[in-house]
């Protein structure tokens, strides 16, 4: 415990070195404020977007879209890659388009989504759905097909029903490649919300940092960066966190099994 709380602590040391260094090149003004406000000045300016609310209601409608969306690309691409993963006809017959669409980054179909869904909140959330579904649906995939081969053979034999095979063998296989997917699909939810925002929306983390650029306030620009980093980086510590715990578990269950 001791030694995780000592490596948490040498981490914020550099992060901290470098707000000090920037705070003290912003008072002895050896960079424009403009271009570089200062962290004091940040600050100062997150505590008034707190105070009038702002701050709070642009995070909740950014945290919103993208729990909506990352919930609905796991269900639409776990069910999907398990299919895939255990029938290479399928896998084969789909493989093409599943390829040439995997190409395309969601920012490049938002003029079409927006063309087709309105300008409202369905477009946004089926950017961020695309942008999500490839990573989990490939490792999902993934997951499924480096399966060991000797533990299928083996429970075949003992007769396990297709059920328990899933249950008992696919799946523990499977997890730690899908969380790595539900990792990277959390983070590009998060990257493809951001520049969704950016091109057209009322509220957001996104609409904030182009606020601020609309309003000549580069502070709120910065922070709005920040917040992006903060909230991005904490999302995915709690998956590791909750990827460890399951595996964990799932392992434990399957050796009282």
């Amino acid at each position: 415990m001791l030694k995780q709380v000592k490596i948490r602590l040498q981490g914020v040391i550099l992060p901290l070195a470098i707000i000090l260094i920037w705070q003290l090149v912003s008072n002895y003004g050896m960079v424009n404020s403009y271009i570089l406000p200062s962290p004091h000045h940040i600050y100062f300016r997150c505590i008034q977007l707190i105070e009038n609310g702002s701050l709070q209601q642009n995070i909740l409608a950014s945290l919103i879209r993208v729990v909506i969306g990352f919930l609905t690309a796991l269900l639409l691409s776990i069910p999907l890659g398990i299919i895939l993963g255990l029938n290479q006809r399928v896998k084969l017959l789909l493989n093409p388009i599943l390829s040439f669409f995997q190409q395309i980054p969601g920012i490049a179909l938002i003029p079409i989504f927006i063309l087709w869904l309105g300008i409202d909140e369905t477009s946004k959330i089926a950017i961020i759905v695309y942008s999500a579904i490839f990573p989990i649906l490939l490792n999902t995939i993934n997951g499924i097909e480096t399966t060991d081969k000797n533990l299928i053979e083996v429970a075949i034999i003992n007769g396990i029903s297709k059920v328990g095979l899933a249950y008992r063998v696919y799946l523990p296989s499977m997890l730690p490649s899908l969380f790595v997917g539900m990792r990277l699909g959390l983070s590009y939810c998060w990257r493809s919300l951001v520049a969704v925002e950016l091109l057209g929306a009322s509220k957001g983390l996104g609409y904030l940092i182009q606020q601020g650029r609309e309003l000549a306030q580069p502070e709120t620009m910065f922070l709005g960066v920040f917040i992006i980093g903060l909230i991005g980086m904490s999302f995915d510590n709690v998956s590791k966190g909750f990827e460890k715990k399951i595996i964990r578990f799932k392992s434990n269950d399957y050796k009282e099994d």
